[in-house]
């Protein structure tokens, strides 16, 4: 292996100690199988008041040299401290930026007036507990746009320090559709003073700042969680308006897939599953499906088919399409529906009539549980994903491992990860389709349907599953390879 690259890794959310969404698995998992390789890795995050200790085992104890560090954004003065602690799970030591007038709230994200200056001091506390360690990271990573003005930071305000002069600074976007725009008065918390030019101007002469635009500009490189997405968000039906931006970075945009933890995503040693499965015995799923259809109180025969989604219900997903189809095939082919996920009300009410119609065929359990989530990707045999964007997802990698074939439209991530079958080659892993329409994704309901009454056929396209490889080992070996070509350049 070459030398152990010194990265500092800052997000605003790290699994499992605060987690809303995709962002927190990539955080929570590429930094522990780096630091598992032997690199020198340091995460930050805040130290959220709504992260349970207990629960998580968690023993942050004060590093000495960072308490009440003072720290100053335009007219507001702040003092934070810093505690560190292993990441529960790992080795890995994480670092967590204490400021009870930042963090001190119900939730991890807020609609607060303050919710940039959140986010500006974790960038601030991150490269200024740098300094003080002595630590001259030679990669800075940051992710979305909590963190993106790190880049613009590390060029403007510490330019001087020359434990810096080496540092190259990646951005990873994992969700385009969070940009942190906040208003053009509120431009003089940055604190960039003479290297306020570097401000988007034009966006400040429309009376906002756009955080992630910024990271976009200034990152050395920026990459995103699937090589399709990567591709997507420089069109303008995908872009949400920085596919210019993006546009004019060119080669620095890079896609690299999301991993999958095989350690807690594995049929064969989940802990949730009552009867394991491997791809040699799968006599284990067909136990866990009966298991889950007889706990779940639905109707069933031998060769009625399960299909599951595990997601939150908002209009990125594609549950508008399923408003006319779903009903309409529940009603005429031999399946069972189980959907867990919360979300906007009109999708909640849309699942919750579903069952109240087919009470014997549906079932929608409202919210989120952990263990019923694994109890879906283990015990169905078909696993919906009509997305209408996909960064990356991780369902239908979980799907995939557990043999549970998912249907997918091909966009983003679910495009790089789930091949179409093709029954005559017999290559392939699920059902894909192309246009977002009801009527795509009804002909892709029915062709898995009408393809699991070919139990051969079925059988080899979940195996053909199985043997996929998502791993972080396999995944975070690409992060490497981008982070060892900017430090030789």
């Amino acid at each position: 292996m070459a030398a152990p690259l010194r990265v500092c890794f800052v997000a605003s959310e790290v699994a499992p100690l605060a987690k809303t969404g995709g962002l927190a698995d990539v955080s929570g998992a590429l930094p522990r199988f780096l630091h598992a390789q032997g690199h020198d890795v340091r995460v930050f995050m805040p130290f959220y008041s709504s992260i349970d200790v207990r629960k998580h085992g968690l023993e942050p104890h004060p590093v000495d040299f960072l308490q009440d560090v003072p720290l100053e954004m335009g007219p507001h003065r702040y003092r934070f401290s810093v505690l560190t602690a292993a990441l529960p799970g790992s080795s890995l030591m994480i670092y967590l930026v204490h400021c009870p007038a930042l963090y001190d709230r119900p939730g991890i994200y807020t609609s607060g007036v303050d919710e940039h200056l959140r986010f500006l001091a974790l960038s601030r506390a991150t490269i200024e507990s740098c300094q003080r360690m002595g630590f001259a990271p030679q990669i800075f990573h940051c992710n979305d746009w909590h963190t993106a003005f790190a880049p613009l930071f590390l060029r403007s305000l510490y330019a001087w320090d020359r434990l810096f002069a080496q540092t190259r600074t990646v951005l990873t976007i994992h969700n385009i559709g969070y940009q942190g725009i906040f208003p053009a008065e509120a431009a003089g918390d940055l604190s960039l003073g003479a290297s306020a030019h570097l401000l988007h101007q034009d966006d400040l002469r429309q009376g906002r700042v756009n955080s992630l635009k910024h990271g976009i500009l200034y990152a050395d490189a920026i990459t995103t969680v699937s090589p399709t997405y990567a591709r997507e968000i420089c069109t303008p039906q995908y872009g949400m308006g920085l596919e210019g931006t993006l546009r004019t970075r060119g080669n620095a945009v890079i896609g690299i897939l999301n991993g999958v933890d095989y350690q807690e995503w594995n049929p064969a040693t989940d802990r949730y599953l009552p009867f394991p499965f491997t791809p040699g015995d799968l006599g284990g799923k067909e136990k866990t499906r009966e298991n889950l259809l007889r706990t779940l109180r639905l109707k069933f025969g031998k060769r009625t088919a399960l299909l599951g989604m595990v997601s939150r219900l908002t209009v990125q997903k594609g549950f508008d399409l399923l408003f006319d189809v779903l009903p309409a095939v529940v009603a005429r082919r031999d399946v069972d529906v189980v959907i867990l996920g919360s979300g906007e009300q009109r999708y909640e009410d849309f699942f919750a009539q579903l069952q109240r119609r087919f009470p014997q065929r549906v079932v929608f359990h409202r919210g989120y549980h952990n263990e019923l989530a694994h109890l879906i990707e283990g015990g169905a045999d078909m696993f919906l994903m009509p997305s209408l964007y996909e960064p990356c997802g991780l369902n239908q990698m979980y799907s995939l491992k557990y043999g549970t074939v998912p249907i997918v439209r091909r966009t983003g991530g679910l495009a790089d990860s789930v091949k179409l079958f093709d029954p005559d080659t017999q290559q392939g892993t699920g059902i894909v389709f192309d246009d977002y329409s009801p009527l795509a994704v009804d002909w892709a309901l029915n062709a898995a349907l009408d393809l699991y009454g070919r139990r051969d056929l079925w059988r080899r396209m979940m195996l053909n599953g199985m043997e996929m490889d998502f791993s972080w080992e396999r995944q975070s070996a690409q992060y490497v390879e981008l982070y060892e070509r900017m430090v030789a350049s």
